[in-house]
């Protein structure tokens, strides 16, 4: 899949959650509550995050990609507050994951 440049669609506002280099859009804030994930460098969208029915899943490097994270967090359509940042900080590891995986099997 070849990366594309969509983070100049969206506009940073106080929504944005940055972690570990990596910039979450929120493009829904419930039912579902998703997210676009960009590597704040690059400006590459490198995964997508989507919380609904009570099924938390990560996919790289968009949506409809590799699923990548899956959980069953108490929030339903949105996340809990005290549980929020611990599910999408597990989520990000595991794109970087992928993606270094990825990294190194086109460098070897």
């Amino acid at each position: 899949m070849t990366a594309i440049d969509l983070f100049g669609l969206y506009e940073h506002d106080a929504q944005d959650i940055i972690i570990d280099g990596c910039r979450l859009v929120l493009t829904c804030p419930a039912c579902p509550e998703q997210y676009e994930v960009f590597d704040d460098s690059t400006r590459v969208q490198i995964g997508y995050l989507r919380l609904r029915h009570g099924w938390f899943r990560a996919d790289a490097p968009c949506c409809g990609g590799e699923t990548v994270y899956e959980s069953s967090p108490n929030g339903d359509g949105a996340f809990d507050e005290d549980e929020r940042l611990g599910y999408l900080t597990d989520a990000i590891k595991a794109i970087q994951k992928r993606r270094q995986q990825t990294t190194e099997g086109s460098n070897g």
